[in-house]
C-alpha cells in the first residue's frame, strides 16, 4: 500500500518531475518543480488554497512518484515530453499537434534540389519556412521550377541515359545527363535563393521583358507562357506582407480565453513577412489565468516545432520567462528572446493577433459545441443509458455474404465518438460453409480477441507495454449488429476466453431502422432525436458498408478469376488489359474478334479464343 503520508515524508528539496496517479495507475497530471518536497507537499497541505480542478484532481491521487533532475532546465525539458507521451487529464494541453511545411534548398548538393519538407534538420540546406499551406509551399516549388529549372528529383548526376518528362516539359534543365553546367545552374540556384528570400522585382521584369520580346516576334505561347509565370510570381509576392522593416524573424503569439476555453494565434513573420497564421486551441482552462495558460502553450508548441524563431512576442507576462528563454536558446543554438510589446507597431500586431484569437474563439464556440455533443456527449448517452461510467472506445462488428458466398466480417472502432479508421479490421471466414452469421460471428469475435491476448501475452514476455499492438487494446462497450443472438453469441466467446466487456446489441424496427439498444436481457428506449441515438445509427451504418466494401472486392476479384482464367492464352497481364480496355465481362463478351484484336496485348488468335469462348460455348450460360 502506498502511504502518501510517509512517502511525502521522503521527497528530496531537489529540482525534478512529479507524476499523480490514480487508482488505476493513470497518469493524471505531471509537473515540474525547483524543490519537489515544497510543491507536491503543497498539492496535500489543507491550508494550500486549491482551484476546484486542482482539488478534483488531488481527490483522485492514489500515488506519485518523482524524477529527480540536475537543474530546473532538465525539468522543463522532461516535463515537456512527459506531457506529450502521457497527455495527462488534469494537464492545460495543447490540443493541435501539427507539423508545418517548410521550402528545403539541398545545398550541400553539387546539383541543389528544391523540396517540400516537415523536418527541418542540422544539414547543409537551406530552409524557408515554416508555411501554414502546404499548398501554397507545392505551388511555390513548381514556380520556382517553372522559373529557374531547378531539380527535384533524386537521379544520380551523370549516370542517367535520358532526360526525364520535367525537362521536356521545360521545368528541369537535365543536369543529370550533362545539359547544363555546375556553374550555370549554380547562378539558377542563386536566382531562386533571391526569389525565395523575397526579392521579386528582379524576376518581374526579366518576366515582363521576355514578354514583351516573345510577343514582339510574334511567338504568342511564349508570350502567354511568360504572362502566366509573371502573374503567378505576383501571386505569390501579394501574400508577403511587410509587417518589420528590420527583416527579423518572428512568432506574434497572443491568447483570447473566457471562462471554459482558450485559443492561442500566433503570426509567423520571416525576414520581416507575415507568411501565415495560425490558430490552436487549449484544453482544460478552466481554472488558469492568461499567463498560465500561454506558459504552457510555448512550452508545448515550441518543443515539438523544428524552426525557432529570433523573438517570441507575447501579448501579456509569464512567470518563467528566463528559464524559457535559456531552455529556447539552447534548442536554437543562439539566442532566443520573449518579449511583451508595451508600445509602437509591435504592440499593435500584438494586439492584433488577440483581435484575431478573439473573433476565432466566438466563431468557434458553437461549433466546438455541436462537435462535442454529438462525439464525446453522445458517447456519454450512451455510455448512461445502459449504466456504464466511463466509455471511450467502441467496436462493432457486422456480417456480410451472399447465399454464403464469401462471408466476410468487419470490425470498426469509435474513440470518443469519431472513427478511428487504422483500427478497423477485416475478416475472411475460414471455418463456416454456407451462410450462417451466428457462426461468422463467433469466428470474427474468436479471432480478434485470441489475437489480442496473444499479442499481450508477447509483450510481457518482450517486456513491452501490454498495450502495443494492432489487437491490444479493448473496447469500453461493444455494440452487434442484432438483437438477443448476436450478443449471445459475443458473450459466449467473451465469458470462454474470460474476458469482460459489456455487449450491446443494436436493435432494428420491420423497416430495418435503429431503434434502440438491446442489453442485459432488456431492451432499453432511447429517444430517437438524442446525440447518443444518432451515433449509434452512424456505427451501424459504419459497420455495415465496410463489411459490403470487402464482400464486393472480393466477389469482384472472384468473378474476374472465375470467367477470363479459363480462357486457353489468357493469362494475368492479358486479364487485365482487357478489364482496363472493356470495364466489365459483359463488353468484353459483346466485343468482336476485331474489337479484342485492338488491345495491344491481344493478338488475333488470342482474340478468336476470346470470342469462341463467350459465343461457341454454354459455360455462362
Amino acid at each position: 500500500m502506498f502511504d502518501i503520508k510517509e512517502e511525502l515524508k521522503k521527497l528530496p528539496g531537489s529540482p525534478g518531475v512529479y507524476l499523480m496517479r490514480d487508482a488505476k495507475d493513470t497518469i493524471i497530471y505531471v509537473g515540474k518543480a525547483i524543490n519537489l518536497n515544497r510543491r507536491v507537499h503543497s498539492y496535500f497541505r489543507e491550508s494550500t488554497k486549491k482551484s476546484p480542478k486542482i482539488q478534483k484532481m488531488v481527490s483522485l491521487i492514489d500515488h506519485f512518484e518523482y524524477i529527480l533532475t540536475d537543474s530546473e532546465l532538465e525539468a522543463l525539458v522532461l516535463e515537456n515530453n512527459l506531457i506529450k507521451e502521457y497527455r495527462p487529464k488534469y494537464n492545460t494541453m495543447l490540443k493541435d499537434d501539427k507539423t508545418y511545411p517548410y521550402i528545403k534548398v539541398t545545398l550541400g548538393e553539387e546539383f541543389p534540389r528544391v523540396l517540400f519538407s516537415r523536418l527541418m534538420k542540422k544539414d547543409k540546406s537551406k530552409y524557408f519556412g515554416p508555411f501554414t499551406s502546404a499548398g501554397a509551399v507545392k505551388d511555390t516549388i513548381d514556380l520556382i521550377c517553372k522559373l529557374y529549372r531547378i531539380r527535384t528529383c533524386n537521379r544520380q548526376m551523370g549516370k542517367e541515359g535520358r532526360a526525364c518528362l520535367n525537362y521536356h516539359m521545360n521545368q528541369c534543365a537535365a543536369p543529370c545527363v550533362g545539359n547544363i553546367s555546375k556553374e550555370e545552374y549554380a547562378e539558377n540556384v542563386k536566382k531562386a535563393l533571391e526569389f525565395l528570400n523575397g526579392n521579386y522585382a528582379s524576376v518581374l521584369k526579366d518576366l515582363e521583358a521576355k514578354m514583351q520580346e516573345a510577343s514582339d516576334n510574334m511567338e504568342f505561347e511564349e508570350a502567354i507562357r511568360y504572362r502566366d509565370l509573371r502573374n503567378s510570381v505576383l501571386a505569390v509576392a501579394q501574400k508577403q506582407k511587410i509587417t518589420d522593416a528590420g527583416g527579423e524573424d518572428k512568432d506574434v503569439v497572443a491568447l483570447a480565453k473566457d471562462e471554459k476555453d482558450a485559443v492561442v494565434q500566433v503570426f509567423f513573420v520571416r525576414d520581416g513577412k507575415l507568411i501565415g497564421r495560425e490558430h490552436f486551441y487549449m484544453t482544460n482552462v478552466s481554472d488558469n489565468t492568461e499567463n498560465e495558460v500561454l506558459e504552457s502553450f510555448i512550452k508545448q508548441f515550441y518543443a515539438g516545432t523544428p524552426y525557432l524563431p529570433k523573438t517570441i512576442m507575447l501579448s501579456c507576462e509569464i512567470e518563467e520567462t528566463e528559464l524559457l528563454q535559456e531552455w529556447l536558446s539552447g534548442r536554437k543554438g543562439s539566442k532566443v528572446r520573449i518579449t511583451v510589446p508595451k508600445i509602437g507597431s509591435k504592440e499593435k500586431l500584438v494586439e492584433l493577433a488577440g483581435r484575431n484569437a478573439a473573433l476565432i474563439l466566438g466563431q468557434d464556440k458553437e461549433r466546438i459545441k455541436r462537435e462535442q455533443e454529438r462525439t464525446t456527449g453522445a458517447v456519454a448517452q450512451i455510455a448512461e443509458l445502459v449504466g456504464l461510467s466511463d466509455v471511450h472506445r467502441i467496436e462493432a462488428y457486422d456480417i456480410s455474404n451472399i447465399s454464403g458466398f464469401e462471408t466476410v466480417g468487419s470490425m470498426i472502432v469509435y474513440e470518443d465518438g469519431k472513427p478511428r479508421r487504422s483500427d478497423y479490421r477485416k475478416f475472411k471466414i475460414k471455418t463456416v460453409a454456407g451462410s450462417d452469421d451466428y457462426a461468422s460471428m463467433r469466428e470474427v469475435l474468436t479471432r480478434r480477441f485470441e489475437h489480442g491476448l496473444s499479442e499481450r501475452e508477447e509483450n510481457l514476455e518482450k517486456g513491452k507495454d501490454d498495450m502495443f499492438g494492432s489487437f491490444t487494446k479493448f473496447p469500453d462497450l461493444l455494440l452487434m449488429d442484432g438483437g438477443k443472438g448476436q450478443v449471445n453469441i459475443a458473450k459466449e466467446v467473451l465469458d470462454k476466453l474470460g474476458i469482460v466487456i459489456p455487449v450491446c446489441g443494436m436493435v432494428k424496427d420491420d423497416n430495418h431502422r435503429t431503434r434502440g439498444l438491446y442489453y442485459e436481457n432488456v431492451e432499453l428506449p432511447i429517444d430517437t432525436h438524442s446525440e447518443g441515438f444518432k451515433l449509434i445509427t452512424r456505427i451501424q451504418d459504419e459497420a455495415h458498408r465496410f463489411a459490403i466494401e470487402y464482400h464486393r472486392s472480393l466477389r469482384r476479384k472472384t468473378n474476374v478469376k472465375s470467367v477470363l482464367d479459363e480462357i486457353k492464352g489468357v493469362g494475368p497481364a492479358r486479364r487485365k488489359a482487357l478489364m482496363r480496355h472493356f470495364d466489365s465481362i459483359a463488353h468484353i463478351k459483346a466485343a468482336t474478334v476485331e474489337e479484342l484484336s485492338e488491345i495491344p496485348e491481344i493478338n488475333e488468335n488470342c482474340a478468336r479464343e476470346i470470342y469462341a469462348f463467350f459465343h461457341d460455348t454454354s459455360m455462362l450460360e
